[in-house]
Formats: structure tokens, sequence, C-alpha cells
């Protein structure tokens, strides 16, 4: 997402400024993995780790960083902070700490489900013509969140790279793997200093041949990610004042990315996967699960 936020074309990112609400923090755990939404600021997700530690290995540092729906339009007169900006609903609030609305939620001990009325990042204003839904399961190692966005407003012009789904993790989780050509691999993001300027080298567009990527610690363990049908990713790491943690400035993005244009009657459904565990645990979980999801898309075999 952008929160620092990108506008993909320019891959500039710039943090946005934390108001201070009462968080409202509701939560599914299964016994392996806990995960939390914050129904103050669009039951957004800000919370994965395991049930034992409880660690949280997300970053929720302000309204952007979160696991959430965002997506982009046409440049529209708004600016964030001074700078241009572009219509932008995203889940979790404006980047001055004004949230979304949540317009329906209810939780049982085995699912989550939210309805939001996004709010416009740069301006702040919410966005009726769009509705962002969202339903949580916890299945043993394996979280698994169903998105759902509907479009009613005026065509948003050209294709643009869409986030599917923003994450923000914990600054800690340095080391990025995703497989290339087939062969994992262990690429450094670029790298975002404190005046937000990204840097030359480092990995910022990439495209994952297992559609699956992960953020992980120096004994190679840490958080996937995977959302079936796509493969291209953005990423980067903001260092901000090298505080780490849930609430630190500093921290590890990457976004599955496809390109699409918002336009009038639009529908999108999709889903995205998170684990935790080893890299090897990781391979392991994600591949299973993509031959299971092909066999239940594959045509019916005749006796």
């Amino acid at each position: 997402m952008i929160r620092g936020g990108i506008i993909f074309m320019s891959l500039i990112v710039l943090c946005g400024c934390r108001a201070d609400p009462v968080d409202e923090w509701d939560y599914l755990d299964n016994g392996i993995l806990r995960i939390g939404v914050d129904r103050s600021r669009g039951a957004c997700i800000g919370f994965f780790g395991e049930s034992e530690t409880q660690r949280n290995l997300l970053n929720h540092y302000d309204e952007g960083r979160f696991i959430q729906q965002s997506y982009y339009g046409k440049e529209d007169g708004s600016d964030w902070d001074g700078k241009p900006w572009v219509y932008n609903p995203i889940q979790g609030g404006s980047w001055q700490g004004v949230p979304a609305k949540v317009s329906a939620f209810k939780k049982t001990y085995t699912k989550l489900f939210a309805r939001i009325v996004p709010r416009h990042w740069a301006n702040g204003e919410l966005c009726p013509e769009m509705t962002m839904e969202e339903t949580i399961i916890l299945d043993g190692e394996l979280a698994k969140i169903s998105f759902y966005m509907k479009y009613e407003g005026e065509d948003q012009g050209k294709p643009r790279h869409q986030e599917m789904p923003a994450v923000f993790i914990d600054g800690a989780l340095e080391n990025f793997f995703y497989t290339k050509d087939g062969v994992l691999t262990n690429q450094e993001p670029r790298i975002l200093a404190e005046n937000n300027k990204a840097g030359a080298d480092g990995l910022g567009l990439g495209s994952s041949s297992s559609e699956w990527v992960a953020y992980l610690d120096e004994d190679k363990w840490g958080v996937g990610i995977y959302t079936p049908g796509t493969s291209e990713f953005t990423v980067y790491r903001a260092l901000g004042d090298g505080n780490t943690g849930e609430q630190g400035s500093a921290c590890s993005y990457v976004a599955p990315l496809r390109t699409f244009a918002l336009k009038k009657g639009m529908e999108l459904r999709y889903e995205v996967y998170l684990t935790i565990g080893t890299l090897k645990e990781i391979e392991d979980r994600f591949e299973i699960l993509k031959a299971d999801l092909a066999r239940l898309q594959s045509p019916a075999q005749l006796p």
C-alpha cells in the first residue's frame, strides 16, 4: 500500500501521520495462529502471530499500514500533505488519521466479517460509491482472507497497478524471498531512508513464479503471503527512525499486484492466504494449497 504510500509508477513512499484513535481490536485464535482487526480503523488486519508467543508480526504505524484493500484511480485534485494525489479509497482511513466507516461487523468463534465504507487517503472524504468487505477464517496453519469490492462511481481512466492487498510487516523481518524462474531467491528490497527517498538499488517491482512471497528474519522464519493468480508484486523496506515492532516507523512492505481500471459497476473478489514458519514450511504449505486449489478448479473427470 502506500503508507508510506506509493504511486506505483514512481515508487516514492511518504509516511502518513497518526491521529491516535481509540483502538478496538477483535481476534480469531485457533491455538496455532492469532489474527486481529482494528474496528476503529476500517476493521483492517493489524495483528498476525503465533498463538503461543502472541508476538505481532505486522506493522500498524498509521491508518495506511495494515493488511487491507486500497485502490487507485485518476488524478482528482486532491493532495497528500501538499503533494498531488489521485482517487484513492482505502480501508483504514486517511493520512490525517480519520478512520473509514465500518457499516457491518460480525464475529463468531471461527469467522470475522466486516463491511466498510472506505475513506480517501488524501482528502479524507468518505467514498460511499465503493463498498469493501472482508471475511477471515483460520484453517490450521493458514489464515484465509476473502476480500470483496464493489465500485459504483465514475470510470477512473487508465488501468493502474492495484494492491492485492497491501501488506505491512514488522520491520525486524528484513529478508525478502520470492521464486524467480522456479528458484527461491533472496533479494534486497528497495530501501527507503528517513527522508523517504528510494535508493537507486534494490528490488522495487518483481514477479514470483510461485505466486507467493515471504518476509523472514535471519533464521529464515517469518510470514508468507500468497494471493492465488497474482504473480507480480511491488516491495520496499522503510527505515523510518529505526524503530521496528508493530507500531514502529520502520516496516517491511509488499503487495501482490494486478493491473486494472476502476469502472462503474465493477465487482472484484479475491483471496489471500497468510502463514507463519520457516522458509521450507511456508513453501510446503503454499505448494500443497496451490495443488488443492488447482484440483478444485479442474473440470471433473469422467469415469
